[in-house]
């Protein structure tokens, strides 16, 4: 019998009048996803089922005003980042969502940077310049390089990144070239599923600090 596949919410707040950063959404949806998987509290079992599934899906909704006061009342954990607020929710069976979260909307999360982010700093999830992804799909993307880096990294490590606070960078690759160059770098990468927007197989985002390189085997 196969597993249940479970998937992981995350919740974006973006109000009319305020939206966030696209860059600071996707940190924060990394640093979300690295906070449950540091320190997975009384979700413990929750986490197990959906990591032993071998499949790692997230799913990135949308909500505002009541809808993220709903989604804030449910359990989860809130990651404050700048000018973005990302709550993540324990993992859910696929046909089994929340009432609060299921009703939220997928589509539509499209975020712009109004300004230029400052310098990248290690550990850096780094966006496929050659693909174009939604802000909701990029969050849920740059999750997957945070856990893929996270899973890669040993107690010591893990232990370091804790002490910064969890922290990551995310930039998009100065070319498809460079991008390229560091998928054969051993470091991890994230090849999404094709479940939407993109093609099966596709690399959206390579993880990249100074202890990843080549701790990764690719085919």
């Amino acid at each position: 019998m196969n597993a249940e596949l479970y998937v992981l919410p995350l919740v974006v707040r973006i109000e009319r009048a305020t939206p966030p950063e696209r860059t600071d959404a996707l940190e924060a949806a990394a640093m979300a996803v690295l906070s449950l998987l540091a320190d997975p509290g009384e979700w413990a079992a929750e986490l197990h089922a959906w990591q032993s599934t071998g499949k790692i899906r997230k799913v990135v909704r949308r909500a505002r005003g009541a809808e993220w006061r709903r989604a804030v009342a449910l359990p989860g954990r809130t990651i404050e980042h700048r000018t973005a607020e990302v709550r993540v929710h324990p993992p859910v069976p696929l046909d089994d969502w929340p009432r609060d979260l299921a009703r939220l909307q997928v589509s539509g999360t499209d975020l712009t940077d109004t300004a230029a982010p400052g310098p990248a700093e290690p550990p850096t999830l780094w966006e496929n310049p050659a693909l174009e992804m939604s802000a909701g799909k990029a969050m849920a993307q740059a999750g997957h390089a945070a856990q893929l880096a996270w899973w890669a990294s040993d107690a010591g490590e893990r232990a370091a990144w804790r002490e910064r606070g969890l922290a990551v960078t995310v930039r998009t690759a100065a070319g498809s070239s460079g991008f390229s160059s560091m998928v054969a770098a051993g470091l991890p990468v994230v090849r999404d599923a094709g479940f939407t927007e993109i093609e099966p197989g596709s690399c959206t985002f390579v993880a990249d600090a100074p202890w990843l390189a080549g701790r990764v085997a690719h085919p």
